[in-house]
């Protein structure tokens, strides 16, 4: 198995941890999970491919969608109320 899966497998499961933290301690770690993501899925598909990385990314956005989805909303509403 190549390094960046191997780092990909290690995110998923450290992103398993975080869930079942109680929710003031996700935070943090939640947070540099989600900062750590984009580079792990750009190292994934630079080593095996856009196809491996699509599914990556689709599993990603699945893990982590209600903040991404926050954040979303956060960012077009500052930006329509601009």
């Amino acid at each position: 198995m190549s390094p960046a899966l191997i780092a990909a497998c290690l995110w998923v499961l450290a992103a398993t941890v975080t869930a079942f933290l109680p929710m003031r301690l996700q935070f943090r770690p939640g947070f540099v999970l989600l900062i750590l993501a984009p580079v792990l899925l750009v190292w994934v598909g630079l080593s095996h491919g856009l196809w491996l990385a699509l599914a990556a990314t689709a599993g990603f956005m699945s893990m982590f969608r209600r903040p991404l989805a926050y954040y979303g909303r956060k960012f077009l509403a500052r930006k329509d109320g601009a």
